[in-house]
Order: structure tokens, then C-alpha cells, then sequence
């Protein structure tokens, strides 16, 4: 600084210089592998309680700067293991309100704010001239004789997790499907009970128009009937029925259209010739064949 800048020479007079914009740390749990050979944890400062009864070991980073070197040389007599006793103080106190998944998952950012907080807020009321810069939060996990356990019960909470996502997965791909499936029957359904309905309906108008036309004229309307159920009856087969009291009949057959209804070609119906039932086996000029099947003989002139 500007002026002579002299003192009274030792015993009378002593200079401390100190470097402000130095930044210094210091390691709570553990020992920093850069200055030893190997880093090693120290249980006396690493284990702690947490809220739920679980230990974990907990390795702790605290960067700090001098503020004011005067607080920093005459309030406190030993700054480093002040800071280091405050900090482990409220680390205990911090992760002992917190669980222990908390700790070692989604809570570790929170926790380290806290501490942070809290360590700089008793640093202030000392008047120890230290300025907190970080609180690093170097690692977080259970003692090594529970260390096979607590990974076991990871890997279980991961695939509980995952399988919960694929069970999730499935139902998003199975729901809408079964949704598309119910609506597709419903629609059928419905359709299905329209076709029904309107054929009822057409049913029915067309039984009332029978009806008026059977009070009109009850016997005509019964004989079209009878008629008309007869034609519908054999139209569908390949015999032909008389009657027994017809003499001499005289049949005409179209043959090709009889066959071509029947799924048959006219090249076949050489061997497969319709066959008539009559009531009585042997009459009208008709001749036997095997079993109750006559074929038809030609009307004698």
C-alpha cells in the first residue's frame, strides 16, 4: 500500500499477510486422494443417521474465501477446524431430517443448498471472515456391509419401475384396440338391429296387406298360398313327385336348366338321370329300378 510502510521490528511488532483471493476447501468424511496416495474414508465423520433409521456414509467438499483478514486473524484462533466442526454439525443436522432415498436420490441439490445456507448464516455470527464459494456433495451411500443389500434392493425398485412402465405401455396399446373392437361390435349390433327391425316391419306390412286381400277372397287367397309354398318347396330339389291317380302323364323336363340349378352339367346327367317317387311303385306305364327310385317312362301313343 502507499506510504513508508514500516513497523517495529520483532519482538514488538508482527506482520501476517493474508491471501484473500486464495480459495481454499476442506474435505468432511474423507481425505482428497491428491494429497496421499490413496483416498480413504474416515467413519468418524462420514456416518450419519437418517431420518428413517438408515446409516450412510457421506463425503463432504466446502470451498470457501477470505472476506476479511482481520475478522479472520483475531476473532477466531483456529478458522479451518472451526468450519470444519460447524460444517459436519450441520450435515448431521441436515441429513437427519431427510430419509435416506432422499439422500441418495432426488434430494442431494436440496441438501446442499441447506447446508450451504446454514454453514455460512454460523460463520457470519462468529465473525470468522469466511465467505462460503460451494458445498459439494462428493458422494452419498449406505456402509460397505450393506452395500450388496442396499444395491439389491435398487435393482428390485428399478424393475418394479420398469415393469410398471411396460404394464403402462401395454394398457396405452391394448385399451385402444379394445375400445376400436367394443365400438365395432356395438356398431355391428346396431346394424344388425336396424336389418332386423326394418325386415319385421316389411314383414309385417306385407302380412297386412295378405290379410286384406284373405278377407277379400279367403279359398283364392289360401290356394296361391299353398301354391306358392309348393314352388318355393321344390324348386330347390332335383325329384320329381305325381300323384298316383295320374294315368299316361306326359312330362316335359328341361334338363340342362335342372342340372345347371343343381351345380350338375348336361354331360353328366347321362348317368344321374332325376328320378320320380310316385305313391305307388308300379303304375302309369312307370317301371322299377332299385330300391323306392322309379325313372320315367315314355306315354304309350
Amino acid at each position: 500500500m502507499p506510504g513508508p510502510n514500516w513497523h517495529i521490528p520483532v519482538p514488538f511488532e508482527n506482520v501476517a499477510i493474508v491471501n484473500v483471493e486464495q480459495q481454499r476447501f476442506i474435505e468432511v468424511g474423507y481425505i482428497d486422494s491428491s494429497r496421499i496416495n490413496k483416498s480413504s474414508l474416515i467413519p468418524q465423520e462420514s456416518l450419519m443417521l437418517t431420518a428413517d433409521e438408515n446409516i450412510i456414509a457421506v463425503r463432504l467438499a466446502v470451498q470457501y474465501q477470505i472476506n476479511n483478514a482481520r475478522d479472520y486473524l483475531f476473532n477466531v484462533k483456529n478458522n479451518e477446524n472451526t468450519l470444519k466442526q460447524l460444517t459436519e454439525s450441520v450435515e448431521r443436522a441436515v441429513i437427519g431430517r431427510n430419509s435416506m432415498d432422499f439422500v441418495l436420490t432426488e434430494g442431494r441439490s436440496q441438501i446442499v443448498a441447506e447446508i450451504k445456507e446454514q454453514i455460512q448464516a454460523g460463520m457470519d455470527e462468529y465473525k470468522t471472515g469466511i465467505s462460503i464459494a460451494s458445498v459439494n456433495l462428493q458422494d452419498a451411500q449406505p456402509p460397505e456391509e450393506v452395500q450388496g443389500a442396499f444395491e439389491d434392493a435398487i435393482r428390485a425398485r428399478e424393475d418394479k419401475q420398469r415393469l410398471i412402465n411396460e404394464a403402462e405401455a401395454y394398457a396405452n396399446e391394448v385399451i385402444p384396440k379394445a375400445r376400436g373392437a367394443a365400438s365395432r361390435i356395438i356398431q355391428e349390433a346396431e346394424a344388425y338391429e336396424a336389418e332386423k327391425i326394418a325386415k319385421a316391419k316389411g314383414e309385417t306390412e306385407r302380412f297386412d296387406q295378405l290379410l286384406v286381400e284373405y278377407e277379400k277372397s279367403p279359398a283364392i287367397t289360401r290356394k296361391r298360398l299353398y301354391l306358392e309354398a309348393k314352388e318355393k318347396l321344390y324348386s330347390s330339389t332335383n325329384k320329381v313327385m305325381l300323384e298316383a291317380d295320374q294315368t299316361n302323364p306326359m312330362l316335359y323336363m328341361p334338363m340342362p336348366q335342372t342340372f345347371q340349378q343343381h351345380g350338375s352339367s348336361p354331360a353328366a346327367s347321362n348317368d344321374a338321370e332325376p328320378t320320380v317317387e310316385p305313391h305307388n311303385a308300379d303304375k302309369n306305364g312307370m317301371r322299377k329300378t332299385s330300391g323306392n327310385e322309379l325313372r320315367p317312362s315314355r306315354s304309350k301313343q
